[in-house]
């Protein structure tokens, strides 16, 4: 059993229409490809909507000969619907509200690609005699569900969690410990006026 380095980032900010990425966005992707230059990567798994096509395609062009590899469960959907009795009182209604516009269809499905991402992306791997490193370019609440089960928090956790355009979490799962979140939602290596984009305004931190 080897070790793996499982590095998520949302795409680019998107255009309205989310078609496509905005300059700032290509510009995003372009300086995370170069930031992930110096780490081994095996593949570049990408989610099938254009902004994370080309998120992933502008960040493998910073890194040579890295495979691309499309994939629904990396794809944007909700991993989980929480029900009104496992939330906490004080926020329980706003909640269920907030997702009161997910279908049945649209939750089974959600919570299928989930279970798939899951056994797809983390986890120690059991071949090979390296650690494996592989870069996931997706959404946001892929990134908030993933980074929940590392943490081994209960499902509706996920909720909490926001992550910001091209910004990078990194989570290490090992054989022999728990999983351990090693960067969440970091910018490090974006200019300030490309920080926080996709962000509530109020969860952004003064800094």
């Amino acid at each position: 059993m080897q070790d793996r380095y499982l590095y998520l980032a949302r795409h680019g900010e998107a255009t309205p229409d989310e078609n496509e990425l905005t300059s700032a966005g290509r510009r995003q992707a372009e300086l995370l490809g170069k930031r992930l230059r110096g780490v081994p990567l095996t593949a570049v798994h990408h989610g099938p909507l254009s902004r994370a096509a080309q998120t992933a395609r502008l960040v493998g062009e910073q890194l040579g000969e890295v495979p691309l590899r499309e994939s629904r469960a990396a794809g944007d959907y909700v991993p989980y619907v929480p029900q009104r009795d496992e939330l906490p009182s004080a926020f329980a209604d706003a909640l269920v509200a907030r997702l009161a516009w997910v279908t049945a269809e649209e939750r089974a499905s959600g919570a299928e690609l989930a279970r798939q991402a899951v056994t797809d992306f983390t986890g120690p791997v059991d071949e090979g005699d390296a650690p494996r490193h592989e870069l996931v370019v997706t959404h946001a609440f892929l990134i908030a569900w993933l980074v929940r089960a590392a943490m081994d928090a209960p499902a509706w956790r996920w909720t909490g969690i926001n992550a910001a355009n091209a910004a990078l979490t990194v989570i290490r799962y090992a054989p022999d410990r728990p999983a351990g979140v090693l960067l969440l939602n970091d910018m490090s290596h974006l200019p300030e006026d490309l920080r926080w984009t996709g962000f509530p305004p109020p969860l952004r931190a003064p800094c």
